[in-house]
């Protein structure tokens, strides 16, 4: 089980986060980037997936500087609510309090911290390499990574999506291979959200083959 901490931004910004903790001393930190349906029921359950891999593990609340206390399922009128939040969130805003959250695992005994996002998340978590200082970065199926393609990593980075995702055209991420052709990218067959246990689109063989390489991935950046 974890627990809620408060944690405040550079501007002055409150926001909660999930905080779970491995049962011995840390490998590393790790900060678990929403989807765009606030900390939830599958975000919190990744966070407690890899603190029992060894790692202390932070979920910001991304949407709490414009509602509080979101957590959303993935149908119907919470679909629609999860993607309108996240158009109105700022990524510099968005990035900020990312970095409190490394800036917490920081405090609490990592000395090396990474991120891992999912969707909304995963922009942000290449936000995150490319604005922030972490030490490794993951990302899943972040819709809008093309957009910063000309942002540059200061980190490994490795990138997870689904070749039947119809929100992300392949040509992007192309792109952003053809920039950064040290990043690290899977493609995997599956849909969109192919990671979550929760959706229609979870993909059991695709979610285990991405999970696999990302702890790998961490492990070796982020270990002692």
């Amino acid at each position: 089980m974890g627990e809620i901490v408060g944690l405040t931004a550079s501007d002055g910004q409150e926001l909660d986060a999930y905080v779970s903790q491995p049962s011995n001393e840390p490998i590393a930190g790790l900060v678990v980037i929403q989807e765009a349906f606030g900390v939830n029921h599958h975000i919190r359950s990744v966070a407690g997936s890899y603190a029992k891999d060894g790692f202390l593990a932070v979920a910001p609340a991304l949407f709490d500087r414009i509602e509080r206390g979101v957590e959303l399922g993935y149908g119907g009128a919470d679909l629609q609510k999860g993607i309108a939040l996240a158009r109105r969130i700022d990524p510099p805003d968005a990035t900020t309090d990312v970095a409190v959250a490394l800036e917490y695992l920081s405090k609490h005994g990592a000395k090396k911290c990474g991120v891992i996002g999912y969707c909304f998340g995963g922009t942000m978590a290449w936000l995150s390499a490319t604005r922030l200082n972490p030490d490794a970065v993951v990302g899943y199926y972040g819709g809008n990574i093309a957009s910063f393609a000309q942002e540059n990593p200061h980190c490994p980075v490795m990138l997870h999506f689904g070749t039947l995702d119809k929100h992300i055209p392949k040509e992007g991420i192309d792109r952003v291979h053809t920039l950064h052709p040290e990043v690290q990218i899977f493609w995997y067959e599956a849909d969109h959200g192919f990671n979550c246990d929760e959706r229609a689109s979870y993909n059991a063989v695709a979610a285990k083959q991405a999970r696999d390489r990302s702890l790998e991935f961490l492990k070796k950046h982020l270990g002692k």
